[in-house]
């Protein structure tokens, strides 16, 4: 038995297609606002902070292993549902927070390990939905666009471990803008150009220090239409360490609109 630990965006959706194709005993622990797994019998919707009826849950049903996925966004912590063991590990959870929300999922997996619950890969059932190195799209970058990403790489390097960011943008090596708490969206809507032709690269790396079995940088159709209003030639990701959905739809809309999908 697998215990799945959901949040929002649809990657959980598709792991949990891969599981059930598979016939692997599952229960979900829902953590959306919208109770997006509500109708699934084996899921049990829950708060954050009700850490004894997470842990209770996962070990009545002989969950020895856990696979995270989605975003679980930091929560209001004044107003979170607490049970006891929420209590006591609260303050642990809020100094976590501080680093973000990736941060927040990474103190759940030790407070998990203390409990001898082992966190798997989140890709661990869907390999296919990670890039390899290569380039997808009948756009190649040329030497220009070359030069962004490379400006854009030593760019996330620089970054701090602490710092949350899993994204820049670049435009004629200059950095146009840098992935901040309201996401890569948020980010994208900065990056706007007058110039009618594409130039610049959005990349996304994973954060330095990242544990790789979870909150890996994802891309999916709707980040490659943000993109082309953004005016931005192409995406950049980091072989093997990144989430890429609806993978057919994306590349199709980028060949149409001559932009690149590369993976270093």
């Amino acid at each position: 038995m697998i215990g799945l630990i959901f949040g929002e965006t649809s990657l959980p959706i598709e792991i949990l297609k891969k599981i059930k194709k598979k016939k692997i005993k599952y229960i979900i622990i829902d953590l959306t606002k919208s109770k997006k797994f509500r109708k699934d019998r084996k899921s049990f919707s829950v708060s954050i902070g009700q850490f004894g009826k997470i842990i209770s849950i996962l070990k009545d049903n002989k969950c020895k292993q856990v696979l995270f996925a989605g975003k679980v966004s930091k929560p209001n912590f004044s107003k979170l549902k607490l049970d006891l063991k929420g209590f006591y590990y609260i303050p642990r959870i809020i100094k976590a927070s501080k680093l973000g929300d990736a941060a927040i999922l990474k103190e759940i997996i030790n407070i998990l390990r203390e409990q001898k619950i082992k966190t798997l890969n989140s890709l661990i059932f869907n390999p296919e939905l990670t890039l390899k190195k290569g380039n997808y799209t009948k756009t190649r970058p040329n030497n220009k666009d070359m030069k962004d990403i490379l400006k854009a790489i030593k760019t996330l390097s620089a970054l701090g471990k602490y710092n949350f960011s899993q994204g820049t943008v670049v435009r004629n090596k200059k950095v146009i803008a840098i992935e901040s708490k309201g996401g890569t969206e948020q980010m994208l809507r900065k990056c706007k150009s007058k110039k009618k032709n594409y130039s610049g690269v959005l990349v996304k790396f994973p954060k330095k220090k990242q544990d790789l079995r979870i909150d890996l940088p994802t891309v999916g159709l709707k980040t490659l239409q943000q993109c082309k209003s953004a005016g931005i030639k192409g995406i950049v990701l980091k072989n093997k360490q990144n989430i890429f959905l609806e993978k057919k739809a994306c590349i199709n809309y980028a060949n149409k609109n001559k932009m690149f999908v590369t993976v270093k």
